[in-house]
């Protein structure tokens, strides 16, 4: 962009290697978000986050909104004070949630009302209301409202609810003010939808990109489809979105995912795998996945992963951890939690460096050789 937002600094093929200049800091890119909810990493402190090389966090306006709400949140120092969390940050428009309780809510041209899951009250969430309250929280990037449909759902449907969503992004746009409450600058990123019907996403492509946002999403993906129909979709977007802004795919998060979607031309990922896979005892590792609550690894004096260096496996056993995990120590969720994120953190990085030498496709053919053989 004109003014430095984001900066292309190599290539290779489709794929890039960037870097994001927010208020609170820069990004490079391609980059995985953590999830932080409420406002923190599940298990892990943010001091813990930021030394396994995770540069952004990820926090959720519907979850906010709701406890301890926007204003406590702006009274309490945005976001970034509240948490602890002095790096970027990018806040979700909560639509997603809301439209997850289908059952309950009724959405009009004007927003939707839904119940809290935390009382039932009724809520009201337009573009207008989820601009106000992520101008409160005050993240560094902003997403758009958009209208999410059931699934599985029909063409028809997947129209309907991609057009409300342009049209709840104009709204978004003029609806947010340049600055947080907190007064630095926020940039708004719209999102892509349309399902797998390549004329709905062609469609809505073109008419986010022509409002010449700071960045652009990519959503609806990683729902049930298969990891061609994904890739087709992405090969068939990325081409249309600007190439000077980063392109965001939302809620994609299997490291071989994020490699594939990376040499088809995307910047920015998050989702919630790293640490949910944690609490139920799954690790990543430099040769697959690992289910250390396999009774085989109860006397493994060995660290989770040899290949690693993160302060889990510089301290501690596979044996111990299991441990933990098994008896439900919360000390086992955090340890496995700052190894998969460690894992994430040096995980972009090498997609990153071998970008920037012009062998990402070497890289992800070494990769596929290393994990063929499956998770232990």
């Amino acid at each position: 962009m004109a003014d430095g937002f984001f900066t292309i600094e190599a290539t290779d093929s489709a794929a890039r290697a960037g870097v994001v200049r927010t208020a609170h800091g820069s990004f490079l890119t391609p980059t995985f978000m953590a999830v932080g909810t409420q406002g923190a990493v599940k298990a892990c402190t943010p001091d813990q986050v930021r030394d396994c090389g995770i540069e952004v966090m990820l926090a959720n306006t519907y979850h906010l909104m709701l406890r301890p709400g926007a204003d406590t949140v702006a009274g309490l120092g945005g976001l970034h004070r509240m948490s602890g969390w002095a790096g970027p940050m990018l806040t979700d428009s909560g639509g997603y949630q809301v439209f997850s309780l289908s059952a309950s809510n009724r959405v009009t041209e004007d927003g939707v009302t839904f119940k809290s899951h935390l009382d039932g009250s009724e809520q009201v969430l337009t573009p207008e209301r989820s601009m106000e309250v992520q101008h409160l929280l005050g993240a560094d990037i902003v997403m758009q409202l958009d209208d999410v449909p059931e699934l599985p759902t029909s063409e028809q449907r997947e129209a309907e609810t991609m057009r409300r969503s342009l049209r709840w992004l104009q709204r978004c746009r003029e609806a947010l003010p340049e600055k947080s409450a907190q007064g630095h600058r926020q940039r708004l990123f719209g999102i892509v939808q349309g399902g797998l019907s390549k004329a709905l996403r062609e469609e809505s492509a073109a008419s986010v990109a022509e409002l010449g946002l700071a960045g652009n999403a990519i959503g609806g993906l990683s729902v049930g489809e298969t990891k061609r129909q994904m890739a087709d979709i992405l090969g068939l977007v990325t081409p249309l979105l600007p190439i000077d802004r980063p392109r965001y795919l939302m809620g994609v998060g299997f490291p071989e995912d994020i490699l594939d979607a990376v040499m088809l031309g995307v910047d920015m990922f998050d989702c919630v795998i790293p640490t949910r896979s944690a609490r139920h005892a799954m690790a990543f590792t430099s040769r697959g996945r690992l289910r250390l609550r396999n009774a085989a690894f109860s006397r493994d004096t060995g660290p989770i992963d040899d290949a690693c260096d993160c302060y889990a496996c510089t301290g501690f056993s596979r044996g111990y951890v299991r441990h933990l995990l098994i008896s439900g120590e919360f000390l086992g969720m955090t340890l496995l939690s700052i190894h998969n994120l460690h894992f994430y953190g040096e995980w972009m990085k090498s997609i990153r460096a071998a970008v920037e030498k012009g062998r990402l496709a070497d890289f992800a053919a070494e990769h596929r050789a290393k994990v063929s053989g499956g998770a232990a």
